[in-house]
């Protein structure tokens, strides 16, 4: 990792990057292709974030935050939450510290708008992402989100 990282608006110019970021193949099963985190994004203008990561002018990685959402769904408006909803750290690039730079990047985002915590969620089991997860300081609330694992980050 470089000390040239840096996250980018998704634009029709870095368009064809983005969706041309791939996960390992062992990972596929794991989070969506980038293309259908775009398309999340074209019909959830208000709350979605994406942002390519960029280590100088090479694309390493995608990601795509949620701000301000019900995240009980329920209408009551007393659940709002944000945090990371998509991370696509491309296959060849996973190691070496880009992950932990998105998240962080999320993170600042969250508190220049005032928020307290970072939740986002992610696949129970060996081959998913929780030690990633552990690692950065994110616990599991107790909740699950469909088949997934809710965690939250404070942000003191």
């Amino acid at each position: 990792m470089t000390t040239t990282l840096r996250l980018e608006k998704i634009t029709a110019d870095n368009f064809d990057a983005a969706i041309g970021l791939t996960v390992r193949p062992d990972q596929e099963h794991l989070v969506a292709p980038v293309v259908k985190s775009l398309a999340e994004a074209y019909v959830h203008p208000d709350t979605a974030w994406p942002r390519l990561v960029l280590d100088g002018d090479r694309p390493v990685g995608f990601l795509m935050a949620f701000l301000g959402i019900d995240f009980a769904g329920d209408g009551t408006g007393t659940d709002i939450r944000s945090g990371l909803w998509r991370l696509n750290i491309a296959a060849g690039e996973q190691g070496r510290g880009y992950g932990r730079f998105a998240v962080e990047s999320v993170a600042a985002e969250i508190r220049r708008r005032g928020g307290t915590r970072l939740t986002t969620t992610w696949h129970p089991g060996e081959d998913g992402p929780e030690r990633f997860y552990l690692a950065l300081g994110f616990r599991p609330t107790g909740e699950m989100s469909g088949d997934q694992t809710v965690g939250e980050l404070e942000l003191v």
